[in-house]
């Protein structure tokens, strides 16, 4: 047995709606025991691929098996052990507008009471909250940091090679997602004509909004990483650092 693909990121741009969907494929092998394995981002390498591959019941049915642990696009040392692992590993990235995305963490952490500052204050700490997780990545305070998509798909475009990545962006999943989803299916080699079940998986608006200051600090921060990232895509984002 062999995990072929994974849902690689990013952090509250779709994964949680792409897992549902792709799990409902019969050719599809997704973890029986939760969606999130975090095999590949732990403190300490685990090579046990028996324990990894325990999450899994595949069936003859199935074409490809997968998982999705966004994480594993931002921390640094799982794409190189994914690497060792399968070279041939498929990567489904679903990238969101940074500022959305740090807006959503934030909603998040503070949902599970891990974050106690405002969105302001948590932005304008985070260099400061990040370093406490040195030599690794903070998992929490890194709403930023993990914005910055530009530096992340170039190196699993440099490591598996840009045809085995296949980018979406969260308003394609939103917008048009059955045709986003037979887009996926054909990555994966599986029957794309299947259609899953109508679904409404994505987050609703959130009481609080981004105040205008903190949103176009934030846009100013990420538009040259944004237009890197066009150039490495050859997408029009505009519309995710054009001012609202």
């Amino acid at each position: 047995m062999r995990v072929d693909f994974v849902i690689g990121g990013t952090q509250k741009g779709g994964t949680s709606a792409l897992d549902l969907f792709l799990r409902q494929h019969p050719q599809i092998c997704m973890p029986t025991t939760r969606k999130e394995l975090h095999f590949f981002d732990r403190e300490e390498e685990n090579t046990d691929h028996k324990m990894y591959h325990a999450n899994f019941k595949p069936k003859p049915s199935h074409r490809a098996i997968g998982e999705a642990s966004p994480i594993y696009m931002y921390w640094e040392t799982a794409p190189y052990r994914i690497w060792k692992y399968n070279p041939k590993m498929k990567w489904i990235l679903a990238l969101r507008n940074p500022v959305e995305r740090a807006f959503s963490a934030w909603n998040m952490e503070t949902k599970r009471g891990k974050e106690r500052l405002s969105f302001a204050e948590a932005i304008d700490k985070e260099a400061e909250r990040c370093r406490q997780a040195l030599p690794s990545q903070h998992r929490v305070f890194s709403y930023i940091d993990r914005g910055f998509y530009a530096h992340q798909v170039r190196r699993l475009f440099s490591i598996f090679g840009k045809d085995n990545c296949l980018i979406l962006l969260n308003e394609e999943l939103r917008n048009d997602h059955q045709k986003t989803l037979r887009r996926t299916f054909e990555f994966l080699g599986v029957d794309s004509s299947f259609v899953p079940p109508e679904a409404s998986v994505f987050e609703q608006e959130y009481s609080i909004k981004i105040d205008n200051q903190v949103r176009s600090c934030l846009i100013d921060i990420f538009r040259f990483d944004i237009k890197e990232l066009e150039k490495l895509l050859g997408k029009d984002l505009s519309n995710w650092y054009e001012a609202k």
